[in-house]
């Protein structure tokens, strides 16, 4: 588990498990952002596959068994997807979602075009896909998702939607217009980045 900076007791819970999972290591930073603690608890890790989620985990974690066998396919990274025919959005304002279908038009305009889903909070990555790809990440705040799929992409790395349930949160602290905006500029910022050559490995 990556902490960003808590200032709850989400690290101390999270380390009170350890006595009992020996594999379970709580990494405690800085503030810095949600893509800097991902970027620091993937690259920590150390499994054959890597999962990130987010902590409130709005997927059941029934929907884990839909990942790990792409993985051992023909996909490099699966991402979860709240949109398509099978995948469900329980629970959430309408106001929300349709401010998220804005900013993956953006997003599928100026980056990963054919992604419907950057944002969802799951993913999965084989190891050596993540080390490559999160080790050019650049952005520690929420734009983070589209910039590592970006790279993802840039190196051909075969990326897999997965259709889930998702449940919204009202305890999350995504402020849609304040973030929505500053995702959009982070959008703008991953391109950039490749024009003046930051993702080269």
């Amino acid at each position: 588990m990556a902490d960003d900076g808590s200032t709850d007791e989400t690290a101390a819970v999270a380390e009170g498990f350890q006595p009992r999972h020996s594999s379970l290591r709580v990494l405690r930073q800085p503030h810095r952002g949600k893509g800097g603690a991902v970027k620091a608890g993937m690259l920590a890790a150390s499994g054959e596959n890597l999962f990130l989620c987010d902590a409130d985990f709005s997927m059941p974690v029934t929907e884990l068994a839909k990942f790990l066998p792409l993985l051992q396919g023909a996909y490099d990274v699966a991402i979860a997807s709240r949109e398509g025919p099978l995948a469900r959005r329980i629970g959430e304002p309408s106001y929300r979602h349709l401010m998220g279908r804005v900013f993956n038009l953006i997003v599928r305009i100026f980056a990963v075009p054919e992604l419907q889903d950057t944002q969802c909070g799951f993913k999965c990555f084989r190891r050596d896909v993540a080390r490559k790809v999160l080790a050019l990440q650049t952005i520690d705040t929420w734009g983070f998702d589209v910039e590592v799929l970006f790279i993802a992409r840039k190196y051909g790395f075969r990326i897999a939607e997965v259709p889930i349930d998702w449940y919204y949160s009202a305890s999350s602290k995504i402020n849609p217009i304040r973030d929505t905006v500053n995702m959009f500029r982070e959008v703008l910022q991953v391109r950039w980045n490749d024009i003046q050559g930051r993702y080269r490995s």
